[in-house]
């Protein structure tokens, strides 16, 4: 394995929007009860020492992105915007360093949209270097990345290259032994984004048990994780997995793609504690305690790094009768219900790539803009914010409706919502983390390939 160069965090500017603590929805604050007030306490910053408030406002940096891939969109770029991509030099785009591995074999890749190199995509720069690609493997939201969250994706042929795309989000989540027949390496490149029910990690999973069960080495070309910087929340019950939360791994668990398939091997949570053959090929000038800008959204509803942010925290939600925006301009920047009480922000669901049938669809909502928020303060306090949830849920007309079935399976289990239908502040539920975060955090130092 490869020395991963050391790099110092680069800064970060405070900009001048973050001044104002409730985002764009300043009325909020007046139509809260104070109740709410209480809970949600989501308008100010962790405190900070002089030295390290000094020191915030003194850090700033520019930032470049790499052009995205014909029919995906570009994330937005912010100047002195403190992020550290031209430092880091992805898995993917060390080519010396995986090409060799490849030659005269057959070449499966499981790659999305973010799967780039220099602005090309990493199928279209391995056929041009000549390797024998085989066939696609595609996650949820295709190969394009452009279907909706939990819609079935059908197998397809890629029209640029003519290859067999093999949807892994439709009749079967794990490649079988036809799909496998004829490949003897798998490539894997797809941007995470560090949360436990971000499917991605999912299909990690099943593609490393197809592996093992056909003896097919696999390489993961790994990317920088944009919340590696911290690690938090409730760990997953075991018997409460799903496609959504596989793994007794915290909400956010602060681990890269090849770090967690690192760990999903020397852990032995593969079917019948098999491993795989697995190569990962790390990313240069990135560390954990740096800022990534993604150059091109992860996923149709993360388009920009406060949705990214945000979505750690807000992801919950999708497990209640609380919208997060899909639908709108501000997905996973919004929260809110037709007859919530809580907050003025109004925002009315259409469809939209990638949100065809979004909740609410056509119906005005009310409730809380978190744009501005999320555009600095998750990157400052490095937490999740159960504020939001402790608060909607407090305040909702009607509670026994409050929460879906499938909240337990994004939490990980029904121990966050029996913690909330009790009443207990966000002080006494971060408390009830604290043991197997510990422990987790000790078993996690064992397979980091950065600092």
């Amino acid at each position: 394995m490869d020395t991963v160069t050391i790099m110092t965090a680069m800064p970060m500017t405070i900009p001048s929007t973050a001044i104002n603590t409730m985002g764009r929805d300043k009325r909020s604050c007046r139509s809260l009860s104070p109740r709410m007030r209480r809970a949600m306490k989501w308008g100010k910053p962790m405190p900070m020492t002089a030295t390290k408030l000094a020191a915030c406002l003194a850090l700033m940096a520019a930032v470049s992105c790499s052009p995205a891939q014909q029919g995906s969109e570009p994330l937005p770029v912010k100047a002195m915007s403190g992020f550290a991509n031209e430092h880091i030099r992805v898995g993917a785009e060390r080519m010396e360093e995986y090409l060799p591995m490849l030659d005269g074999l057959g070449v499966a890749v499981v790659s999305n949209q973010t799967g780039l190199v220099a602005g090309t995509h990493l199928v279209d720069t391995l056929l041009a270097r000549g390797v024998r690609v085989v066939r696609v493997f595609a996650p949820e939201h295709g190969f394009r990345g452009e279907a909706d969250a939990g819609a079935h994706v059908q197998d397809e042929r890629d029209v640029r290259t003519g290859l067999p795309i093999v949807s892994l989000y439709g009749r079967n989540k794990k490649p079988t032994t036809a799909q496998m027949a004829g490949v003897d390496v798998v490539l894997f490149d797809i941007q995470d984004v560090g949360v436990r029910f971000y499917t991605y990690t999912s299909t990690l999973h099943y593609v490393m048990e197809a592996c093992a069960a056909n003896e097919v080495r696999l390489v993961v070309l790994d990317r920088p994780n944009p919340n590696g910087f911290y690690v938090d929340g409730p760990v997953l019950d075991t018997a409460h997995r799903s496609f959504v939360g596989m793994h007794p791994v915290p909400l956010v668990h602060g681990l890269t793609i090849g770090e967690y398939a690192r760990m999903l091997n020397g852990e032995g949570w593969l079917a019948h504690g098999d491993t795989c053959m697995l190569t990962v090929v790390p990313c240069e000038g990135y560390t954990h305690a740096g800022l990534y800008e993604l150059p091109v959204r992860p996923s149709p509803n993360l388009p920009n790094m406060a949705a990214v942010y945000l979505y750690p925290s807000l992801g919950l939600f999708e497990g209640t009768v609380v919208s997060v925006g899909r639908g709108t301009d501000q997905p996973f920047q919004c929260i809110g219900y037709p007859g919530n009480p809580v907050g003025s922000f109004r925002f009315t669901p259409e469809p939209k790539p990638g949100a065809q049938a979004p909740p609410y669809e056509g119906r005005e909502c009310r409730g809380l803009d978190l744009r501005e928020f999320g555009e600095f303060y998750p990157r400052l306090r490095g937490a999740l914010y159960p504020q939001w949830l402790i608060g909607m849920y407090e305040e909702a007309p009607d509670q026994a409706e409050f929460f879906t079935p499938f909240f337990d399976k994004l939490a990980g289990g029904p121990v966050l919502r029996q913690q909330l239908q009790a009443g207990w502040d966000e002080k006494r539920i971060r408390a009830s983390w604290q043991h197997d975060l510990d422990a987790f955090r000790k078993l996690r130092e064992g397979y980091l390939l950065y600092p």
